[in-house]
C-alpha cells in the first residue's frame, strides 16, 4: 500500500460524505500545516446519480482543492458494507500505513446502513490497529490519539462545533466538485428536496448559529478529549 503518513485521516462511507461533513474543518487544518488523507469505503456505485467512474473523478477534483496528501478507496460494496474481518483488516492496514494522530469517522446515528456500518468499522479497526499482536503482517501497531465523529443524515448533539466561517466559500467549491449530485431535475428522492451542496450550506448555517457564527461543523468525541489549554478553546 503506497500511502504516505499523514497527521489527519477522514473516513467516509462514500465519495462526498467527508467533504459535506467536515470539508471546512479539513481546510482549516490544512491551513495550519496538517497533512490530510481521505479514505472512502465504497465508490458510491449504487447511488441514484453518477457512475463509479464519475464519482472517482469528482473525488479527485475535490481532493485537489482540499490539498490532500493521499486519497484511497477500500473498494467495499456500496450499500453492502459489513463489519467483518476482511473490512476490518483493510482499514487496520490503512491506519497502520497512514498513522494519523487524528481520525474522523461517521456517527452511528444515521439512516444509511453504510454510514452506520462504517461508524462501527472505524471503532473496531481503530482499537485493533493499536494491538501489537493483532495481524502483525498488516504493519506496525498504531492507534490514532483522537477519534471524532461527524454526523451524516441525522442531527446529533455535538461535543463541539468548529467555526468554518473563514473557509465557508472554499468548502462550497469543494462540495460542488461532486457535480453528479447537484441540482437533479427530479428532486423527489432527495432529503427535504435539497441536493448535497444545498444541504451542506443549510446544515453549516444551522450549526454555526448554535455557536453564534455564520457557518460551523459539529463533531462528537469518542471519550474524553485531552485539553492542555482551556483558554485555547475560546479561540
Amino acid at each position: 500500500m503506497n500511502l504516505p503518513a499523514c497527521d489527519v485521516l477522514a473516513l467516509g462511507p462514500h465519495p462526498d460524505d467527508v467533504e459535506i461533513g467536515l470539508g471546512g474543518t479539513l481546510l482549516l487544518l490544512r491551513q495550519k500545516g496538517a497533512s490530510l488523507a481521505i479514505v472512502e469505503c465504497t465508490r458510491g456505485e449504487k447511488g441514484s446519480r453518477g457512475s463509479a467512474a464519475e464519482r472517482d473523478a469528482e473525488a479527485t477534483a475535490a481532493g485537489k482543492l482540499l490539498g490532500l496528501a493521499a486519497r484511497h478507496n477500500l473498494g467495499l460494496p456500496d450499500t453492502g458494507v459489513r463489519v467483518d474481518d476482511a473490512a476490518t483488516n483493510a482499514l487496520v492496514a490503512v491506519l497502520r500505513t497512514i498513522r494519523p494522530r487524528l481520525l474522523f469517522a461517521p456517527h452511528a446515528n444515521d439512516v444509511h446502513p453504510d454510514h452506520t456500518a462504517v461508524a462501527e468499522l472505524a471503532g473496531r479497526a481503530c482499537f485493533l490497529a493499536g494491538l501489537r499482536h493483532y495481524e502483525p503482517q498488516l504493519g506496525a501497531p498504531h492507534r490514532p490519539r483522537v477519534l471524532l465523529r461527524y454526523p451524516g443524515n441525522r442531527p446529533v448533539p455535538a461535543t463541539f462545533v468548529v467555526d468554518i466561517t473563514p473557509v465557508a466559500s472554499a468548502k462550497a467549491d469543494v462540495v460542488r466538485c461532486f457535480r453528479s449530485q447537484l441540482n437533479p431535475p427530479d428532486r423527489s428522492h432527495l432529503t427535504l428536496g435539497l441536493d448535497v451542496a444545498e444541504r451542506a450550506l443549510v446544515r453549516d448555517q444551522f450549526h454555526g448559529a448554535s455557536i453564534g457564527v455564520r457557518a460551523g461543523e459539529p463533531f462528537v468525541a469518542d471519550g474524553p478529549l485531552p485539553v492542555a489549554d482551556l483558554l485555547g478553546l475560546l479561540g
